[in-house]
């Protein structure tokens, strides 16, 4: 069934509030049966104070017999996909999402959406929700069993802090079991030359003096009508989080991007067992056709499957035939696919036994 936001009349503006005690849990005013929590950053590395996080979870916590998911949205995006966290709940998952700082439930009105000039400051929230949810849902005794999933450029994210995790404090990182990535950004779209050589240090150039400034690009509606019920989908969710033609791209932001997308090219090693999800194919269209709801019209799939395998020494990769840029989101044929791989990959790599068919 698709999924529904619950857009009350009461509904919150933009503007998170100002303080909240630290672990106090909050009815979720987006979904029914979900509690928010804040999670307080202290000073903003890129002058927009204050910021926080956003960890959401579906029930009241508690441990659970397979372990917890922590799930990663992408750009111009955040969690709204109950579906995807009744999957991993039939599985004996607790499920949690985060919106990173200044993302959906954590956007300030006085802040640039999305806007981050290194990857590496999300450690800092990812980090956090790593220690609340391992704090909620692992035995007495026993170290947590977290599954990290990420969709698009939250894959990215992801990879790349698992690596600096892996690398910079064991202890935290032995709390994860696996990484699940949703069609992640990978590579920069276009031709080589456009996104090596002058180009690319054209962006670190002008990212460098004028870091909020826009990157001219004409702005597609393409993907954004392809899901939401108000246009040609089936899927409801907050326009003001997730507008239909995206959020504007600056300088800052996309040189933040492909400083990761280089480092991950030289390899990582995230140093759990990964799945890599993407489409089978990709078609991109300045406006919305039919063509899109059966295909990435958002990244090319080429670079994902080219990419994957430079982030662990475990990684399966799959195509899902007719999947849309967000696969847990395509129409119910690709959906059913890509729940069955998670279901194999579960089963072959975390040792998870399915459940009756959904």
């Amino acid at each position: 069934m698709p999924v529904s936001s619950t857009e009350s009349p009461t509904e919150p503006s933009l503007t998170a509030p100002d303080s909240v005690p630290e672990h106090i849990w909050r009815p979720d005013h987006f979904l029914d049966r979900y509690e928010v929590l804040t999670l307080p950053l202290g000073d903003d590395p890129d002058g927009e104070d204050p910021i926080s996080a956003t960890l959401i979870r579906r029930s009241a916590g508690g441990a659970a017999a397979r372990g917890a998911v922590l799930y990663v949205h992408g750009f111009t995006d955040y969690f709204f996909q109950d579906e995807l966290a009744q999957f991993f709940h039939d599985r004996d998952y607790a499920f949690y999402a985060l919106d990173l700082r200044k993302c959906g439930r954590s956007f300030h009105r006085q802040q640039t959406p999305h806007y981050i000039s290194d990857l590496a400051y999300y450690d800092d929230e990812l980090n956090a929700a790593l220690d609340v949810i391992a704090a909620e849902t692992a035995p007495a005794g026993r170290n947590a069993r977290v599954l990290v999933a990420g969709h698009s450029t939250g894959g990215l994210v992801t990879s790349l802090w698992l690596d600096r995790l892996r690398r910079t404090d064991p202890q935290r990182h032995a709390r994860t079991d696996g990484l699940l990535l949703n069609s992640p950004w990978l590579d920069l779209q276009g031709e080589t030359v456009l996104r090596t050589g002058p180009t690319a240090r054209l962006l670190s150039a002008v990212a460098a003096v004028r870091p909020k400034a826009l990157v001219p690009r004409e702005l597609s509606s393409a993907y954004g009508q392809s899901l939401h019920i108000s246009a040609n989908g089936e899927w409801s969710y907050d326009l003001d989080r997730k507008p239909l033609t995206g959020f504007p791209v600056t300088f800052g932001w996309l040189s933040a991007i492909r400083q990761g997308q280089l480092a991950l090219h030289r390899g990582i090693d995230v140093g759990v067992p990964v799945l890599s999800l993407r489409s089978d194919k990709s078609r991109f269209r300045a406006e919305y056709d039919v063509a899109v709801d059966t295909a990435d019209c958002v990244l090319d799939v080429q670079h994902i499957a080219k990419w994957s395998p430079f982030i662990a020494r475990r990684v399966m990769s799959v195509a899902v035939g007719d999947a849309r840029h967000d696969v847990f989101l395509s129409q119910s044929q690709a959906r059913a696919e890509a729940y069955a791989a998670v279901d194999q990959w579960l089963r072959a790599e975390l040792d998870v036994a399915a459940v009756a068919a959904r």
